[in-house]
């Protein structure tokens, strides 16, 4: 890998800078993945297109990246099924009679957010896809509601107990400890790093607090008082990622409500069986020596009732198990529209066919994504950016949590992946604060952790060549870029909330006790000022949209 400098930067602000400015994602995508082949390429265009196509077909063989793919195939099929039996009307007119107000229904969603706790691509389809319908008919904006979806799916997965997510970030944690020849306790280090995640714990309230008050400020404002005006839950000319209505046509008439709820319920019990399953295997191999799961001779003889749930979720293989749940969801949804005769073959393969068809302009833009990740790995985007955070000789140890926070929200942002970010920043956080202390274990490097994990987490909310943004975009119906654009002013005031209490931390307030609840305060207080200020600017009495009731 070449040392391009301040260069290295290029293919993803290249990509950022064109999808905010065009509107057109996929042009930018492939203009930053095609800079970064020319850079590698050494300047030869040629080179670096076929190195380009090599990235983008690496993205698409990935083992990991295909399960994805397909995945979102297999969902767009299931929910096409759902939909054309006239299931997601029907569960629309059953909450409709609880839930009669904007207000609520934005409530709800949040509330959804946060009980798909378990990985963040299942909260993304299960709230996406439940509440649509519903928010649609309270005139929510599909903007707010893929707010909703994003800021209720990484963050509370990073933070949860048991998800797909804590075994990967135990073992980034792990890693920083190795390196420092540490021995501590990763779960312990990484329970007590969860209080200085403010970003997630912030980015989570903030959800709330706007939900039910209808106070917005930025474009969010704009988006809301249109849906609720003039019931457009879409500007005029946008370009939702997802269009069910219409690649699937009119649903056909008395639809039940179990159609969607039985599917449902299979997607996610089959998907939290396959975490266990999976994660069973893969620490069953682990202690033959036998490495990856699928390299046991009887890899279905695996009894994973001999490991707890928690374990096996550390160890999980989450891309499989969402696979096995999609696909399960397809089969139980075809056999009950098959077999009570709703549908005819004729109908059913049809509807598949165009299920998985509104899958294929987000799966493109995922592919794409995952090839800009490529392109800035091998530019050295990553690496440059840890050099800047860590030139200086100083004796940094109160500030690692404010260093390693900026630095993990900017190497997220440009790459837009968080786990991508983990891999990179943790171990380095991990390292450097244990340099700075001494090699005590302590708040200072609980809270660099926490600062790390969350400043990623950033990433996958600001950055429009984020997966968990896109994919946001993608279950909400959402124009992706106008999804970007109204999160972002969100996004930026809990964070630089958090950079302030960071910065706390380096100046002696040490004790999360004191420093979450003067965020949760500063939150409400810029929250009340933003909102007073757009709500002038906008000609909206202090940003407060109008509560929107359905008639009866």
């Amino acid at each position: 890998m070449s040392d391009f400098g301040v260069l290295a930067l290029l293919p993803p602000l290249v990509a950022i800078i064109l999808a905010i400015w065009t509107k057109r994602v996929i042009l930018a995508l492939f203009a930053g993945v095609w800079i970064g082949g020319v850079m590698v390429a050494g300047g030869n265009p040629v080179v670096g297109t076929t190195q380009t196509l090599e990235w983008i077909v690496s993205s698409v063989t990935s083992d990991w990246n295909a399960r994805i793919l397909i995945f979102n195939f297999l969902i767009g099929a299931g929910v096409g099924l759902i939909y054309k039996s006239g299931a997601v009307h029907a569960l629309a007119a059953s909450l409709v009679r609880r839930v009669k107000s904007s207000r609520g229904a934005s409530i709800l969603g949040w509330i959804l957010g946060i009980l798909v706790f378990f990985d963040d691509y299942t909260n993304t389809i299960v709230v996406g896809n439940t509440m649509r319908p519903i928010t649609d008919r309270m005139r929510v904006s599909r903007e707010m509601l893929a707010y909703i979806d994003d800021s209720t799916a990484a963050p509370v997965a990073g933070l949860a107990l048991v998800s797909t997510w804590i075994g990967y970030e135990l073992l980034m944690i792990g890693k920083g400890f190795d390196n420092a020849n540490i021995v501590y306790g990763t779960y312990d280090a990484w329970l007590s790093s969860v209080p200085y995640r403010f970003y997630s714990i912030l980015a989570i309230i903030l959800v709330f607090i706007v939900a039910y008050t209808h106070r917005h400020y930025g474009p969010m404002l704009k988006a809301e008082y249109r849906a609720r005006t003039e019931g457009k839950v879409l500007r005029d000319g946008a370009k939702p990622l997802m269009t069910t209505e219409v690649d699937l046509g009119t649903p056909n008439e008395g639809g039940s409500l179990w159609d969607f709820v039985i599917p449902l319920l299979v997607l996610v019990g089959v998907s939290m069986l396959g975490l266990w399953y999976t994660g069973a295997a893969n620490l069953e191999a682990y202690s033959q020596d036998l490495g990856w799961w699928t390299e046991l001779e009887n890899p279905f003889g695996v009894n994973f009732l001999n490991y707890s749930f928690i374990e096996s979720f550390r160890e999980a293989d989450a891309a499989t198990a969402l696979l096995w749940g999609s696909f399960a969801m397809v089969v139980v949804a075809s056999i009950m529209l098959l077999g009570r005769r709703k549908m005819t073959v004729e109908e059913w393969e049809d509807t598949v066919v165009r299920g998985m068809k509104q899958m294929l302009f987000a799966n493109t833009i995922l592919v794409l994504a995952w090839s800009l990740g490529t392109a800035a790995e091998s530019v050295g985007t990553g690496d440059y950016v840890i050099s800047l955070a860590t030139s200086s000789g100083a004796n940094l140890g109160p500030w690692m949590p404010l260093i390693m926070f900026l630095s993990a929200m900017f190497v997220a942002f440009t790459t837009g992946t968080s786990w991508g970010t983990f891999a990179i920043m943790v171990p380095l956080g991990v390292q450097l604060s244990l340099a700075f202390t001494n090699g005590q274990v302590n708040e200072i490097v609980f809270a660099t952790i926490g600062a790390t994990f969350t400043g990623s987490i950033f990433g996958d909310h600001c950055s429009p060549i984020s997966d968990t943004t896109i994919m946001s975009s993608m279950f909400s119906g959402s124009d992706h870029i106008d999804h970007v654009t109204t999160q972002i002013p969100y996004a930026f005031t809990v964070a630089t909330i958090g950079s302030v209490l960071y910065l706390l931390f380096a100046l002696g307030v040490t004790s999360w006790v004191i420093l979450l609840p003067l965020g949760i305060a500063l939150l409400v207080g810029a929250w009340y000022v933003l909102s007073e200020w757009y709500g002038k600017k906008y000609g909206i009495p202090h940003g407060k949209v109008p509560i929107y009731v359905a008639e009866e």
